[in-house]
């Protein structure tokens, strides 16, 4: 079953209609969406499917299929026309949080040079970076965080697209900086506004970055 997965490169469609292709009890799968399923750090969209909450959001990491819990699916039927909705405000603010920490690894790297990165999350309060680090961040944080958001006042282009000879490897780039991220972003970096970041010892050796937005 293939999707048209709509959330990539128009990250700002708050509403779709779609087909439903298959329905299994109170799970549903469609045949285009903009409804974003957990991956990569990333957490799941919520919203409605025709006004009923949608539960959770799933994606195959390998088919790209995503399946929908509802509340309920009663008087859903397949080859029916529904209307995803998604909560703006939320996206939004995860859309803003995802590209800081990928401006955050830019600056980080340049500040303190290459270092592994463990882990990462975007959740609806921060997104986190996790690093080897064998340092205490303090010492270089203020300056990251000013280069940071420099670099988010000066209102870069943030672009998207699948990478040339690939079937489906989304990059994100700003200027000379570009990562693979299959994430939802925001189209210029003036839109994150103003931010903090804070260091988080996590265990000998590593250190986490926590970003928050300040609006």
């Amino acid at each position: 079953m293939t999707v048209k997965i709509l959330f990539r490169d128009q990250a700002y469609l708050k509403e779709l209609k779609a087909k439903i292709v298959k329905i299994e009890q109170n799970k549903v799968w469609l045949d285009q969406t903009i409804f974003y399923a957990f991956s990569g750090g990333q957490i799941t969209d919520t919203g409605t499917l025709n006004g009923i909450p949608v539960v959770q959001a799933d994606m195959d990491k390998d088919t790209e299929e995503i399946v929908y819990t509802l509340e309920s699916a009663e008087g859903l039927k397949i080859g029916q026309e529904v209307v995803i909705q998604i909560d703006w405000e939320k996206r939004y603010k995860i859309m803003r949080l995802h590209s800081l920490a990928h401006l955050t690894d830019r600056v980080f790297e340049q500040v303190c040079g290459k270092h592994e990165c463990v882990g990462s999350n975007i959740d609806l309060t921060k997104s986190r970076l996790d690093y080897m680090y064998p340092e205490n961040l303090n010492t270089v944080l203020p300056k990251i965080q000013e280069q940071v958001q420099q670099l988010i006042n000066e209102g870069h282009e943030i672009k998207r697209y699948i990478e040339p000879g690939t079937k489906n490897n989304w990059a994100w780039e700003m200027g000379n900086h570009k990562t693979f991220c299959g994430g939802t972003h925001v189209k210029n970096s003036k839109e994150i506004g103003n931010i903090k970041l804070k260091r988080a010892n996590i265990g000998k050796g590593k250190e986490r970055i926590e970003c928050t937005l300040v609006d």
